[in-house]
């Protein structure tokens, strides 16, 4: 029975790859680093494979990769307003920035895109003028980060009850369990 809040999970996911309004594209992603204080951010979702492998992109001086460097352990949040429908998905994220993985996916990016992954100084450096911010023009610090879920729950706010599902990967299989909501 719980296997059709699964499927749902992953039509849902798959729908940001083709419906670019779709809720889900942009989710919260919540990192631990060393110092123990838990940091969330919005990021763009940017593919989701078969097995709900997630893809985002980012600058790779950016705090959340130092964070994956320290504790590769993530939790993200997505949340359709008009379905009433959150996930909250626990997984391990681990980044790509070598030459082969640039090049597949920095070429589908437009040029306003590329340009946010070429400024001179590191994301959330101090700046004194907005307008003064200088851009590299052979350079660029783009990245690709992948999380693979082990934990997805799932909340559906209904009548006349609300449904939530956990769901955890054990090996290649994911066992559910109905909790309250």
């Amino acid at each position: 029975m719980a296997t059709v809040y699964l499927k749902e999970i992953r039509e849902e996911l798959q729908k940001v790859l083709t419906e670019k309004d779709h809720p889900f594209r942009f989710f919260t992603l919540a990192t631990v680093g060393l110092d123990q204080v838990a940091r969330l951010r919005t990021v763009v979702l940017r593919d989701v494979s078969e097995n709900l492998k997630l893809t985002f992109y980012t600058d790779k001086r950016s705090k959340k990769i130092t964070h994956i460097k320290e504790n590769k352990r993530v939790s993200l949040l997505l949340y359709h307003p008009t379905k009433l429908l959150q996930l909250k998905i626990e997984g391990t994220a681990s980044y790509k920035d070598d030459d082969a993985t640039k090049e597949k996916y920095w070429s589908k990016l437009d040029s306003y895109a590329k340009k946010q992954y070429t400024t001179s100084r590191s994301p959330g450096s101090n700046l004194i003028n907005p307008q003064n911010l200088e851009y590299l023009s052979e350079e660029n610090h783009f990245c690709l980060v992948e999380i693979i879920p082990y934990k997805i729950e799932y909340l559906k706010l209904s009548q006349p009850h609300h449904i939530r599902v956990r769901f955890s990967k054990v090996g290649t299989q994911w066992e559910s369990e109905y909790l309250v909501p």
